[in-house]
Formats: C-alpha cells, structure tokens, sequence
C-alpha cells in the first residue's frame, strides 16, 4: 500500500526557513573562521557577507508570512 504523506503549506514553510535559517548559521560560522585566520581576502569575505544579507532577507520574507496579521 503507498501511503502519501502530503505537507500543508505551513509545515513546508516552516521547513524551508528551518533550512535558511541553518545556512545563515553555517555562513556566520565561516566568514567568522576566515576572519580569526586572515586567510581571507576582502573580496570573498564581502561575497560571503553578501550571501549572508540574501538569506536573511528570505528568512525575513518566509517570518512575515508565517506569523498571522494581528489587527490591533
């Protein structure tokens, strides 16, 4: 028997920032680590940086339509 297992659209949501919110962690951890080192140069840190902002930015966008509108 096949059983389909179907996600709504919350629980996918919720995922997808879960996952995000991991890579944004990841990214700190880099440029955090290039940084102690100083092996790396300014163009890839600001790169990294830049993705970091990006993710952010989704994560932001994802909070927003998870979180219900409150008329005050």
């Amino acid at each position: 028997m096949n059983a389909k297992v179907e996600m709504d659209k919350t629980e996918v949501l919720r995922l997808k920032l879960e996952v995000l919110r991991r890579e944004h962690r990841d990214l700190d951890e880099a440029i955090q680590a290039l940084h102690e080192k100083g092996t790396a140069d300014q163009l890839t840190l600001r790169r990294l940086k830049k993705q970091k902002l990006g993710l952010k930015d989704r994560i932001a966008v994802l909070e927003d339509r998870l979180t219900p509108d409150i008329i005050a």
